[in-house]
């Protein structure tokens, strides 16, 4: 009977010891479960950088459509960034970019935060507006609120080589603004009046997103540009921040980021895909070097 009890205490510490590491093991487990159930909050980045053009290379729906849907229905999002950096482009581009993101905001209840980089004009500037609130670096160009058509005229130059050319056409309006002939006034009058139109699409846009925000001591519309600084005292931009410390400061020390954009071909440009890029680059840079960059 004794020899029994004796064995008995001497098999206790040890499986008090088994008891006590099993336990420690277990809370281990249990707080790694906690730990990886926890998400940190995460913010969905849309990268728009670049002229907005349906060119290949350039921002456009078709381009950016995949981007933008993955960006408001990957990982639950607490919100989601647009980065941007552009000197704008093709206005029905601009609006069919913006309208996506807007209707994608609605849809799934995201807010939408824009963070302008060097410029966010004309075009770009449609983009922004598609955001509940634009961020600016003080040094930002934001505004260009206009619509603009440039060209060149041709008809001196090939009257002074003696080239004749010919064109046919079936209505009367067909060859309107041909860079060959000499400038219609008609054809002017028709230019400016759609330009108009535009002009009009794009003032609702900011004004429909904007609101009250807006300053009515100066016109805002007249393709104007500004710095950052400026852009939030005139209510286009409402404050000075930069993506990740901003969304940091919102959501979370710990939030995370993942960036969607447009996809960039793993092959350079070849063939007759030469020229259609050296087009668009030219273009692009022109946009670019009407704000000093």
């Amino acid at each position: 009977m004794s020899k029994t009890t004796s064995e008995d205490d001497q098999k206790n510490p040890l499986i008090d010891t088994l008891v006590s590491k099993a336990t420690h093991i277990y809370m281990l487990m249990m707080q790694k479960i906690r730990q990886l159930l926890k998400s940190s909050p995460k913010v969905n980045v849309i990268r728009l950088s670049g002229a907005i053009m349906t060119r290949k290379g350039g921002l456009n729906d078709q381009a950016l459509s995949s981007a933008i849907e993955r960006a408001f229905l990957k990982g639950k999002p607490k919100a989601v960034a647009l980065s941007i950096n552009s000197p704008g482009g093709s206005p029905v581009q601009s609006s069919l970019i913006a309208a996506r993101i807007q209707r994608l905001s609605a849809e799934k209840n995201i807010p939408v935060y824009a963070f302008v980089e060097d410029v966010a004009a004309s075009g770009g500037y449609w983009l922004a507006c598609a955001a509940d609130k634009i961020y600016v670096d003080q040094c930002s160009i934001v505004g260009s609120i206009g619509v603009i058509s440039a060209g060149f005229g041709f008809e001196g130059l090939i009257e002074k080589h003696g080239i004749t050319r010919r064109v046919y056409t079936s209505g009367t309006s067909k060859s309107q603004l041909d860079p060959f002939k000499a400038e219609n006034p008609e054809d002017i009058e028709k230019l400016k009046s759609l330009q108009e139109e535009i002009h009009i699409s794009f003032i609702e846009h900011v004004k429909t997103n904007r609101g009250e925000r807006l300053s009515q001591e100066i016109e805002l519309f007249d393709g104007s540009f500004w710095t950052g600084n400026k852009s939030i005292e005139l209510g286009l931009a409402d404050a000075k921040g930069h993506l990740i410390p901003t969304m940091k400061e919102i959501f979370g020390e710990d939030t995370c980021f993942s960036v969607f954009g447009l996809k960039k071909p793993i092959f350079g440009r070849l063939g007759s895909q030469l020229a259609l890029g050296v087009a668009s680059e030219f273009e692009e840079n022109h946009l670019w070097a009407r704000y000093g960059l």
